[in-house]
């Protein structure tokens, strides 16, 4: 399924843009664009395909810890476990429906903050356009730090298997702009059962149907 989620910022732009025209939106929301390292703005997207429902979040470090330097104090260091533990809940984070009986398969965090720190969750048998895709993604992100001085991103990936999926009409992200108040918008691109769609959430306008 990760084909899906690859194609998501391409498909989804013109619809992003466009919802995004019924906002009142400052300087950096009229600038913005799909994987750019901006401040208050992350980026999700999602795809429901049959039963499994796969997820992934990026977003400046800063959105989520505070901050985007190494964790050298005693303080940045509870800030990056607490950070971790949330993503590690993500049930809670993306409001899934208790319904639709949703069990996490997979979760992969990935950041330079992270660093020695991994906790991967993953099947041996993943496909080899996967293995291929994350040598990919490896070196963008390379390409990324460099270029972004000393900017860094936190990446989430979760993979599920929902015994119910017809019960997971959308979903709903309070809870995550809750966790991470530093996190303003979040540019949700979905595929689903409807097609696609894209929506520009907040705190007060945290939900988005598949």
């Amino acid at each position: 399924m990760r084909h899906l989620l690859l194609a998501l910022p391409f498909a989804l732009l013109p619809v992003i843009a466009h919802a995004d025209e019924h906002h009142h939106h400052d300087h950096h929301d009229e600038h913005a664009s799909l994987g750019s390292h901006e401040h208050g703005v992350a980026q999700l997207d999602a795809a429901l395909e049959g039963t499994v429902l796969e997820i992934e979040l990026r977003s400046p470090a800063i959105n989520l810890l505070g901050f985007e330097h190494a964790a050298n104090s005693a303080e940045d260091k509870r800030k990056v476990a607490d950070a971790r533990a949330q993503l590690e809940q993500p049930g809670r984070l993306f409001g899934l429906s208790a319904e639709a009986g949703c069990k996490l398969d997979e979760a992969r965090l990935e950041s330079p903050l992270f660093a020695g720190k991994g906790h991967e969750h993953e099947h041996e048998h993943e496909h080899e356009h996967e293995h291929e895709h994350e040598h990919e993604h490896e070196h963008e992100h390379e390409h990324e730090q460099h270029d972004a001085g000393t900017h860094s991103d936190v990446h989430a990936h979760y993979r599920y298997d929902c015994s119910t999926p017809d019960a997971l009409t959308g979903l709903d992200l309070r809870t995550l702009f809750e966790a991470f108040p530093g996190t303003e918008k979040i540019q949700a691109q979905v595929i689903g059962p409807n097609g696609q769609q894209g929506k520009l959430l907040r705190a007060k306008q945290a939900q988005i149907t598949f």
